[in-house]
């Protein structure tokens, strides 16, 4: 049996409910199997902290981050580790244009809450392969974001498809960022458990 990954599940910020998205993430992730938990909320200097995790789970709004704290992150995912961020993580620290690099996109808008159809863009990749479009109740994000991200997953607002779910490497290490997951609600759907337990696991694949 393959050892579990050690994995660090963040929540914090403002704006979102990260009490309920970050207990969701670690529910759905403890349900999965295979992953060694440690949850903490709002401690940011835990970033500078991250040696014994192979995998970050990610999901934060807004904020700043201190050089300290940026440089360990990046310089540690980059050594082979694994990032996963969850919905509002692609709208932490505005102002850090290295973190918004690393995770391969930013939050520009969304429109109201709602039900829409998401589409799969890779069927063959291995977070993706076998699911079939679906309809979500959650918060569309709008992103900016970086034309060499490997698109998984989108949904069309105003006639244009936009980013769902991708992935990207930075450095030796993995990073895998999915937009949904608003609030509690959001985080019981079935493709959003399945995206992230996958895309974790995926990203916390990598050699040390």
């Amino acid at each position: 049996m393959a050892e579990a990954l050690k994995t660090l599940v963040f929540a914090g910020g403002a704006i979102h409910d990260y009490k309920a998205v970050g207990s969701a993430a670690k529910a759905t992730l403890e349900a999965a199997g295979g992953f060694d938990i440690t949850y903490i909320e709002e401690d940011l200097d835990v970033l500078t902290r991250l040696d014994p995790y192979d995998l970050l789970v990610f999901h934060y709004t807004i904020g700043e981050i201190t050089d300290a704290q940026k440089n360990a992150l990046l310089g540690w995912v980059a050594s082979g580790k694994g990032y996963a961020g969850i919905h509002s993580a692609a709208d932490s620290f505005r102002g850090c244009p290295e973190y918004r690099a690393m995770v391969g996109g930013h939050f520009i808008t969304h429109p109201r809450y709602r039900d829409y159809q998401v589409s799969i863009v890779d069927s063959a990749h291995p977070i993706t392969e076998g699911l079939v479009e679906a309809f979500v109740r959650d918060e569309q994000y709008i992103l900016n974001y970086d034309p060499r991200v490997h698109v998984l997953a989108s949904a069309l607002h105003k006639g244009q498809a936009h980013p769902v779910a991708w992935t990207h490497s930075w450095g030796s290490g993995r990073v895998f960022y999915v937009a949904l997951g608003h609030d509690g609600p959001a985080c019981e759907h079935d493709l959003f458990k399945t995206l992230l337990v996958r895309g974790s696991r995926w990203a916390g694949a990598v050699p040390g």
